[in-house]
């Protein structure tokens, strides 16, 4: 998956936060609503201009950051 398709990050929009496809719906807002336990067809019912792409590219995007900040650490 290639998350730089879907994932958005712009200074002016949520302070900068990752977002999914320059809309205002963060990467965090997504990683959230799955940590409660919404299903991706949860996510989608509430956010019909949503696609189940967008939301796997919500994951490969916090897999990618948590990998580059292990070889910060490193």
């Amino acid at each position: 998956m290639d998350f730089r398709k879907h994932i958005t990050i712009e200074a002016n929009k949520r302070g900068g936060k990752p977002c999914i496809r320059g809309m205002r719906i963060t990467v965090y807002d997504i990683l959230e609503y799955l940590a409660s336990g919404m299903s991706h067809s949860d996510i989608i019912a509430d956010f019909p201009e949503l696609t189940e792409d967008d939301i796997k590219a919500c994951i490969a995007f916090a897999a990618h950051r948590e990998r580059e900040l292990t070889k910060i650490s490193a």
